[in-house]
């Protein structure tokens, strides 16, 4: 029986590499998982995927498999810590990193035909603007923007705000501020975000806090297990603790009409349910 509860999609995205964005979305995934949500976490960096590697798993088939019909999307998925359900991309395939905006639009619809209950699904996009990274931001209800203090890193995150919102219309961007000194450092650093982007663009930037340089979370790298299940009371295992529990607050977001949104038949169901429910 296929569950039509409305599911929130998180977008985790930035404009450069090297940042910790996969990082971000394993813990971040975890962390709901552990506020007894039901979790999906998405590797949406098709061609270079990683966070497989980064949970020590050994998937038989991925998101390569879904594309060229070897095996459907349900088929794909693995169990990962805290029982959530990872969709595993393929490394190394340049077939991957070029999918048609109609291959995208393909796999982002087939998740509207999954039969397993999901309350959260966290996408961790490729990093910089490329199709694949408009395509999966633009479905998700929610854009996490994973930035850090280095002059490339605030640019490029700044380019992809303004290429999804001049080009795309997206008006709602979410910022996390990673490997930060304190939380004076990750506040300084958003308000130079905010100040650039309050200039130029037409958009709403929420701060969604920081995430401190923790020795424990690059331990865990090499563990190749997420800081919060061997750290949890680790500092950036806090932080990631924080950003769950924000995540996991914020509105949830109706369809909107006219764009192809991850999940989209069922939110739309759920909406419908709650709209008629309230006349």
């Amino acid at each position: 029986m296929i569950d039509n509860h409305a599911v929130k999609v998180i977008a985790v995205s930035s404009g450069k590499g090297g940042v910790g964005k996969t990082s971000v979305s394993v813990n971040l995934a975890v962390g709901l998982a552990k506020r007894s949500k039901s979790v999906m976490l998405m590797d949406a960096d098709l061609g270079m995927a990683n966070i497989d590697i980064m949970l020590g798993i050994n998937p038989r088939y991925d998101l390569f498999h879904v594309i060229t019909g070897e095996c459907s999307l349900e088929e794909v998925i693995v169990e990962g810590p805290m029982g959530i359900k990872i969709v595993p991309a393929a490394s190394g395939i340049g077939r991957m990193a070029e999918l048609s905006v109609a291959e995208q639009a393909g796999l982002i619809n087939a998740f509207d035909d999954l039969r397993c209950s999901v309350d959260v699904l966290v996408v961790d996009t490729a990093a910089g603007i490329s199709t694949s990274v408009i395509s999966f931001s633009k479905a998700a209800q929610e854009i996490l923007v994973v930035v850090c203090d280095e002059p490339a890193s605030i640019t490029d995150a700044y380019a992809l705000i303004k290429v999804l919102n001049q080009e795309h219309g997206v008006r709602r961007f979410q910022i996390l501020c990673n490997m930060v000194s304190d939380a004076e450092h990750g506040k300084r650093l958003f308000a130079k975000m905010l100040r650039t982007a309050e200039i130029y663009l037409d958009v709403s930037i929420a701060y969604m806090g920081s995430i401190p340089m923790d020795g424990k979370l690059r331990e865990a790298v090499r563990m190749q297990t997420a800081v919060l299940e061997s750290f949890p009371y680790a500092s950036s295992s806090i932080a990631f603790q924080r950003l769950a529990k924000k995540v996991e607050s914020l509105p949830a977001q109706p369809p909107t009409t006219g764009y192809l949104e991850f999940f989209i038949g069922k939110n739309s169901q759920s909406e419908g349910k709650i709209m008629g429910s309230s006349r």
